[in-house]
């Protein structure tokens, strides 16, 4: 694509979006919302989880039809019914989800999006095209399931170039991404808006979006509450738009002692069963009381195959691979490791933290059944299991409708607090999480951080398993870095940097971090 291919400029905005307006039952998404893109514009789209960012996007994308107010393209009021109206006019998205078909080649998949009847001898002559001029190396005969997560997200952001987008909407597309790579794509998007394609850019990554975004419009609870240069924001105002409020600054533990060694992990091995699934490799380490261990990583490295051996949900070969507090529970399922102080808060929310039909009083017997006294003789404390919910909600600050809803009727970010403090009211000797704040705003992930620095200072051990870098070298002692299912030797964070890590979290794995290895 180039700027010949840009019709019809004038001074007026590419897209505007007037009072749109988007309802789901008594819920509203977005309230009377207005937007304004330009061609060459790099805009943010802001907001705290919930604030209605995804639903907007739907609409401008024709997932969603508005039950008020007005899309116009170049001046003109358009009807989008589904997103093939929208890729008409030239508006692509790239989702935060990859939408792939793992047996099939590069090539292939793009050629599904395509008009059919298209060559994929062709599709693949105008890959290679694109992945050279745009700096998005790709083989268009490579198999999707050999590729790693930022090779996937090239084929997604070459799909959408593939059909000359006016307007690319990209949704947290450094979420999986090394620090390298994601400046890669910041070398591309900003390639593109000099030739005059506008991006619509959704991320969390106040950082980012002040490096690369000329303008921002900011929502809170489904209204447009700013639009302002990011540039000449800092990370805290930008974050005070977000939530109507001055963000907790989490604070670092004061000077203490580390404990004994409470958790270790020795030569863990480990073939999943799921044949796409990544193999651990020979992973050891030691996590000491006292000490938070951020295993970094970009997704599908093995971070759920590994939390699922530290948690005993898939058992180990050996009963000494994993020893907690010096009890060799390799074997052992997770309530034993539960009942010998170990708390464990997986990624998936709902599913695996949380049923959603349950109300929190019936979550916490969840993890808390063997070792909160909420049972007895089989029969569940009602009176006790409401209390210790109640006690939850007030601690950790879970914004609820009524005094004990269902799971589902919470936010992401409410419902994660309430997971993460149902673990943490046990206090546990070591506590493993994935991805603690994915998904949750600025404040609530705050909270959750705070909490982990105040939990190791206590005497704990706590290992974070996490795609967010900032998260890390926010809370963490120690660094790792898992890639292709093995782990690199953990270094205390302040000899680390994000270009160090994410040489690590790319497969780089050496000994020592090296000013020679920083400059690969």
């Amino acid at each position: 694509m180039s700027g010949a291919d840009i019709t019809d400029s004038d001074d007026g905005p590419l897209l505007e979006a007037r009072g749109i307006t988007k309802h789901f039952g008594t819920v509203i998404a977005n309230d009377t919302v207005d937007l304004v893109v330009r061609e060459g514009e790099i805009h943010a789209l802001l907001g705290e989880n919930g604030a209605g960012k995804s639903t907007l996007v739907k609409i401008l994308y024709g997932i969603l039809e508005p039950n008020g107010g007005d899309v116009l393209w170049r001046g003109r009021p358009v009807r989008l019914r589904a997103p093939s109206d929208a890729q008409a006019l030239g508006i692509g998205m790239v989702f935060q989800h990859f939408s792939l078909f793992e047996a099939l080649t590069v090539a292939e998949n793009i050629a599904l999006a395509l008009p059919k009847g298209t060559p994929v001898r062709d599709v693949a002559s105008r890959v290679r095209e694109i992945s050279r001029d745009y700096g998005l190396p790709l083989d268009p005969n490579r198999h999707v399931y050999s590729l790693s997560v930022g090779e996937r997200q090239r084929i997604e952001i070459v799909r959408c170039l593939m059909q000359n987008p006016r307007l690319i909407i990209m949704d947290e597309p450094t979420a999986v991404l090394t620090p390298q790579e994601a400046d890669k794509l910041f070398d591309t998007l900003v390639r593109l808006a000099t030739e005059g394609c506008a991006i619509l850019y959704i991320s969390h990554r106040l950082e980012e979006v002040k490096r690369i975004c000329s303008t921002a419009t900011v929502l809170r609870r489904g209204k447009v509450v700013a639009t302002c240069d990011p540039g000449r924001e800092t990370a805290a105002t930008l974050a005070r738009m977000m939530v109507g409020a001055d963000i907790a600054e989490v604070k670092p533990p004061g000077k203490h002692e580390l404990g004994p060694v409470r958790l270790k992990v020795d030569r863990l091995s480990s073939t999943p069963e799921d044949p796409l699934g990544t193999a651990l490799r020979d992973i050891s380490f030691e996590v000491r009381g006292g000490e938070i261990l951020g295993i970094a990583g970009v997704a599908g490295n093995g971070q759920e195959e590994l939390f699922q051996a530290l948690a005993g949900i898939v058992p180990a070969s050996r009963p000494d691979t994993v020893t907690i507090d010096g009890n060799a529970v390799g074997r052992a399922d997770i309530n034993a490791r539960r009942k010998l102080g170990a708390a464990f808060a997986p990624e998936e929310r709902i599913g695996e933290a949380a049923v959603a039909r349950f109300k929190l009083s019936d979550n916490v017997l969840l993890s808390g059944h063997a070792t909160e006294h909420l049972v007895g003789n089989g029969i569940i404390n009602s009176r006790t299991a409401k209390a210790y919910a109640a006690e939850i909600i007030q601690r950790f600050d879970v914004r609820v409708g009524s005094p004990d809803p269902e799971a589902g009727s919470l936010s992401g970010g409410n419902l994660q607090k309430f997971v993460v403090g149902r673990e943490m009211r046990r206090d546990p000797g070591v506590f493993v999480l994935s991805q603690p704040t994915w998904g949750v705003d600025a404040g609530a992930a705050a909270v959750i951080r705070q909490a982990l620095i105040d939990l190791a200072a206590a005497g704990s051990a706590v290992v974070v398993i996490s795609q967010d870098l900032d998260e890390i070298f926010q809370i963490a002692d120690s660094i790792a870095a898992i890639s292709h299912g093995r782990l690199s030797a953990a270094h205390p964070a302040r000899d680390m940097s994000m270009e160090k890590v994410g040489l690590l979290m790319g497969g780089v794995h050496a000994s020592e971090p090296t000013e020679d290895s920083d400059a690969a």
